[in-house]
């Protein structure tokens, strides 16, 4: 009865766990923005105003200045912090340069 049926069940595991053993490169191509380490967070400073990046944007994969107002790109989990490679974030006129006529 209940042996028979678990020794079956162990059999199927094992088959399933060779097959997808064999595609060595399978999921190399379609592979995931790399999230970035939460860690890393406390060691970041921005190069331009040397002060910390604490702020990260989970669904662009960028780390955010929003003093300055630029978010750096993250490759493969790595924090491009070159200021050529940021993005500004505000891009909005001031409010006091709109009012005027």
């Amino acid at each position: 009865g209940p042996a028979h049926r678990r020794h079956c069940h162990r059999q199927q595991e094992q088959e399933q766990s060779s097959g997808s053993g064999s595609g060595s490169d399978s999921g190399s191509g379609s592979a995931p923005p790399q999230p970035l380490e939460p860690s890393l967070l406390r060691f970041l400073v921005c190069p331009l105003s040397k002060r910390p990046l604490s702020r990260y944007e989970e669904s662009t994969n960028e780390l955010i200045n929003e003093e300055l107002g630029i978010a750096y790109p993250i490759i493969d989990g790595i924090p491009n912090m070159v200021p050529e490679a940021a993005r500004r974030t505000h891009t909005k006129a001031p409010a006091e340069a709109s009012e005027q006529p």
